[in-house]
């Protein structure tokens, strides 16, 4: 059975007792989330979040891209959301290549020279890199100055969660 047969499958338990059909749109903490798609980072565990309680947005590396400000303005000017909460991890696996690598690995692989996306945004510093989301969020001229925005970095180690100073 493939993987998404199995979770195609788990899909039918859940459905089977669901009982979050009623949650309105807006989120309930008026929070969202960026983290790392990395999956040993459970986003509603780590935070004790519950459904609805949260916006999560995630990608390689829980970097601020176009669509992540694209979701993140919509969350917050048309849903109501005030608190930004930016996740990276330990261990991650952008900390262990460089965009021009990548990006000369696909060129030989496929024979194709560079395509969307030009950029992966690796890093090599996990606190500046946490640094640097935080501030191309506070930087965008529709965010306005009330709007909190704080980082952390989550230790795959311990399971916590240690806040980086701006």
């Amino acid at each position: 059975m493939s993987a998404i047969d199995e979770v195609l499958k788990a899909n039918q338990a859940y459905a089977a007792q669901f009982a979050w059909g009623e949650l309105p749109i807006p989120p309930a903490r008026k929070l969202i989330v960026l983290a790392c798609m990395d999956a040993r980072l459970i986003v509603s565990q780590v935070l004790g979040l519950k459904p609805g309680d949260a916006h999560i947005l995630r990608n390689a590396g829980g970097v601020v891209t176009d669509d992540v400000l694209r979701s993140l303005l919509i969350s917050h000017h048309l849903l109501g959301t005030q608190e930004l909460m930016i996740i990276e991890h330990t261990d991650c696996g952008m900390l262990t290549f460089a965009d021009d690598e990548l990006l000369e690995r696909l060129r030989q692989k496929t024979g194709t020279a560079v395509v969307a996306p030009a950029r992966f945004f690796a890093f090599r510093d996990l606190e500046a890199n946490v640094r640097e989301q935080i501030e191309k969020v506070r930087s965008h001229p529709w965010i306005p100055e009330h709007f909190v925005v704080r980082g952390f970095i989550y230790d795959v180690k311990t399971g916590r969660l240690h806040e980086v100073s701006a």
